[in-house]
């Protein structure tokens, strides 16, 4: 259901461009910083929502900005710079987008549409997240271009890897073992399928591990992994790659709901490529993954999930700036699917609207895990409280400030830590009482506030981050 209740504050100013790009040794800090905090929290997002006189259209249009903060000796350094790849610097120099973004799209021929399909033109704005591969840095998108970057100056240091597909995710795992990273990509043409692959820290090509034929490929956001297999959720918002070539609208504007389909899980081994399924669940749509593991001979998936795709829809620009209507609110759901009898059960972990959720990454991925961290909406219809799940119960605890509305909290956990949750969080947060934003850290145990750094103009509401060393 979505949040109708009046906005006590505007979150619209995190929809605003931001065209400052700094470098500050030391920002101002209330409170005290951990000192054992001693690495990076890096973040791309949108932060320029236009190009010459061209609007850019939706919320994940927005040009990339990186945002790095530095701990050292509890103080806190802060940079940003744009994203300078052939997305940015074409957009800068023509005053006008060139190459395809979720909901904008540049003015194209019906024969420019065609050609796009069989040697498409993609972009590289890279503003949904960050991976860390090897010793290089990794801006990351839907599309497969990476854009590696120097995590000093934060200039983009050109392509850093190419994904075998047209659209993959922005949410790549790392196989503890290896340390390749793991993901999909979805390739379009006469034959579309799915593709596993695994990418090296070196520069070596990607490494196909399976594949699996499809008809109308699902819009996918992120996928699970356990110890043995890639779970793929392919929720019934669809597209026919024609489509694509020939309709003349943005790329997300040619998807379909089609709630027949289902919800369709599919389990791919990650040594064989062997598939398994799919097995079928009710409708739902998803951004996000929260863990998935193997137990009992099931594997068990948890996933944020909305009733249907129309979150899409209220992220429109637009809307988001007019502040009128509210986000409808995903549930976590847990889904176990027992291989053996094609069944898939599912039943919700929590009361409470959960979206951009992180867990324990190092200690809890692709195992059983009791916390979840992550944002809810409340009173204003968007973002503004940092939540904690306890899985196993569905208890949780929250932090909230008036007029504040925090982004994605990342988990590091504290030096030596033997409880799940021993750690801090780190979000960067909006104050829309002065509009500007600021780095929280607080106490991943209990919520409590330990600190915060203040910079100096409001930071666009971003995705996703990583904390990095």
């Amino acid at each position: 259901m979505t949040a109708t209740a009046p906005r006590t504050a505007s979150a619209a100013a995190g929809f605003q461009t931001l065209e400052t790009e700094t470098r500050i040794d030391s920002l101002p800090v209330h409170g005290e910083i951990p000192a054992w905090l001693t690495g990076s929290l890096m973040r791309p997002g949108p932060a320029k929502f236009e190009a010459g006189s061209q609007q850019l259209r939706h919320w994940f249009d927005g040009l990339s900005m990186l945002h790095r903060f530095s701990f050292n000796d509890g103080q806190v350094a802060y940079a940003n710079r744009f994203l300078e790849g052939r997305s940015y610097k074409t957009a800068k120099e023509t005053g006008r987008m060139s190459y395809s973004e979720f909901a904008t799209d540049p003015c194209r021929s019906i024969f420019q549409r065609v050609q796009s399909i069989f040697s498409p033109a993609l972009g590289d704005n890279a503003n949904i997240n960050m991976v860390k591969l090897g010793e290089r840095c990794l801006a990351l998108t839907e599309t497969p271009i990476a854009v590696e970057f120097d995590p000093d100056t934060l200039a983009a240091a050109g392509v850093g890897h190419e994904a075998p597909g047209m659209l993959t995710t922005a949410h790549p795992h790392l196989d503890r073992g290896t340390g390749e990273m793991l993901n999909y990509a979805a390739r379009l043409g006469r034959r579309n399928e799915y593709r596993f692959y695994a990418q090296a820290p070196g520069d070596a090509k990607p490494r196909i591990l399976g594949r699996r034929s499809v008809r109308e490929p699902a819009y996918m956001h992120s996928f699970g992994l356990t110890e043995n297999w890639f779970v793929l959720a392919e929720f019934p918002f669809v597209v026919n790659p024609l489509r694509l070539a020939l309709s003349g609208r943005p790329y997300i504007e040619n998807y379909r709901w089609k709630p027949e389909l289902g919800t369709r899980f599919t389990l791919i081994d990650r040594k064989t490529g062997r598939v398994l399924g799919p097995f079928e669940a009710e409708p739902w749509f998803a951004f996000h993954h929260v863990n998935a593991y193997e137990e009992d001979g099931d594997v068990v998936a948890d996933i944020c999930v909305y009733e249907d795709n129309g979150v899409i829809d209220d992220l429109y620009l637009d809307r988001l700036r007019a502040g009128t209507n509210g986000l409808p609110q995903s549930r976590l759901r847990r889904f176990r699917i027992s291989p053996a009898s094609g069944e898939v059960r599912e039943h919700d972990l929590s009361e409470r609207n959960l979206e951009l959720a992180r867990i324990n990454y190092r200690r809890c991925n692709e195992r059983p895990y009791r916390y979840t961290w992550g944002n809810s909406s409340a009173d204003t219809g968007w973002l503004e409280q940092i939540v904690k799940i306890d899985v196993t119960d569905g208890a949780d605890s929250v932090w909230q400030a008036p007029g504040c509305f925090p982004g994605e909290p990342v988990f590091v956990a504290a030096p030596d830590a033997e409880e799940e949750d021993a750690g801090v969080l780190l979000s960067v947060v909006l104050d829309a009482h002065t509009n500007t934003s600021f780095l929280l850290v607080l106490d991943a145990q209990t919520l409590t506030e330990l600190g915060r750094a203040e910079v100096p103009h409001h930071i666009p509401f971003g995705f996703h981050g990583q904390y990095v060393k």
